[in-house]
C-alpha cells in the first residue's frame, strides 16, 4: 500500500496506450473522436461542384456549390435598359461570380477590344491604385477576351475574365485573400468556362 496520497491503489499507473488519454480513473478515446470530428469537418468543407449554365445557354462554368442567381437592371451609356444575369457564391473565404448580358443595339461592339477595355477601365476604379496589376489579352473559343488581376483594399485580390462574343458579354470574377489567388478552386472555375451558342 502506498503512503503517497496522490497515488490510488485502484488507479491505472501503466503508461497510456497510443490514441488514449487517462484522466483520473476515466479512459477517453481522444484520438478516435478527434479523427471522427476531423472527417466530419472535411466532409462539410468539401465543395459540391456543379455546372452552372448562363442565361439563354450563353456559357457554362463549374462552381463549388449552388450560386445565388440575380437579375440586375442596368443601362447602357446611351440610356437603354438591359439585364445583367448574375450568379454568385461565397465558399470558405473565396468569392465566385459569373455574369452575362446581351448588349442592346446602342452599345458599339464593332471593336470588341475597345468595348472590353471600357469594362476593364470601369472596374479598375474600384482597385487599389485604380489599375490592374496584370492584364493579358487572348481569345476564348475564338472570341476576344481579357484576363486581369488587381489588388482590392483590405488585402484581397480580384481575378477576372471578360469575354465578348457578338453582343453577348460574359464575365467571371474570383475574389480572395492575396495568399489564395491560385487555388485548385480558382483553377477549376476558370478552366471549366465554356461559351455557349
Amino acid at each position: 500500500m502506498s503512503l503517497d496520497p496522490s497515488v490510488r491503489e485502484d488507479a491505472d499507473t501503466s503508461p497510456p496506450k497510443p490514441g488514449r488519454r487517462i484522466i483520473g480513473r476515466r479512459l477517453l478515446l481522444a484520438a478516435p473522436l478527434a479523427l471522427a470530428a476531423t472527417a466530419a469537418f472535411t466532409q462539410i468543407q468539401k465543395p459540391a461542384w456543379m455546372v452552372v449554365q448562363g442565361a439563354d445557354g450563353s456559357f457554362t462554368v463549374d462552381m463549388p456549390g449552388q450560386p445565388v442567381y440575380k437579375l440586375l437592371d442596368t443601362t447602357s451609356p446611351g440610356g437603354t435598359a438591359f439585364v445583367l444575369h448574375s450568379y454568385s457564391l461565397e465558399f470558405r473565404r473565396l468569392s465566385f461570380v459569373a455574369q452575362t448580358a446581351l448588349y442592346p443595339a446602342d452599345i458599339d461592339v464593332r471593336v470588341p477590344k475597345a468595348n472590353l477595355q471600357g469594362v476593364l477601365d470601369d472596374r479598375a476604379r474600384r482597385l487599389e491604385g485604380g489599375r490592374w496589376t496584370r492584364l493579358d489579352w487572348r481569345e476564348v473559343q475564338g472570341a476576344p477576351a481579357a484576363e486581369s488581376v488587381g489588388s482590392v483594399a483590405g488585402g484581397s485580390v480580384l481575378r477576372q475574365l471578360v469575354v465578348l462574343k457578338g453582343r453577348r458579354f460574359v464575365s467571371l470574377a474570383y475574389l480572395a485573400p492575396a495568399d489564395a489567388l491560385r487555388t485548385p478552386e480558382a483553377d477549376r472555375f476558370f478552366k471549366s468556362f465554356r461559351l455557349g451558342s
